[in-house]
């Protein structure tokens, strides 16, 4: 067998390729986080987990829903202050009182 040849250099390649495929399906079938192409991991979450997840975003979005909308309240009441004439804001001050 030529040690030099292409066909050497290939079959090494091709045994490593191998062998991480076959390393990274038992990680994955016994749960040990696995690293995707950008360095981070990539856990095992069971269903209960990814529920629990889900109620907390459902949970968060909610509220940012509230604070969304009473930002929105206050935007229209600084709208209508900014562009309402002053005698009529005058009126409403002077009624206040």
């Amino acid at each position: 067998m030529d040690m030099g040849g292409p066909a050497f250099v290939l079959s090494i390649i091709a045994m490593s390729f191998i062998a991480w495929i076959i390393t990274t399906a038992i990680r994955a079938r016994h749960g040990y986080p696995i690293e995707n192409e950008w360095g981070g991991t990539i856990g095992k979450d069971g269903p209960v987990e990814l529920k629990r997840q889900n109620a907390l975003l459902e949970s968060e979005n909610e509220m940012l829903r509230g604070r969304m909308g009473r930002l929105e309240e206050r935007l229209a009441v600084l709208e209508r202050i900014a562009t309402d004439t002053p005698a009529r804001l005058t009126a409403e001050i002077d009624k206040l009182r």
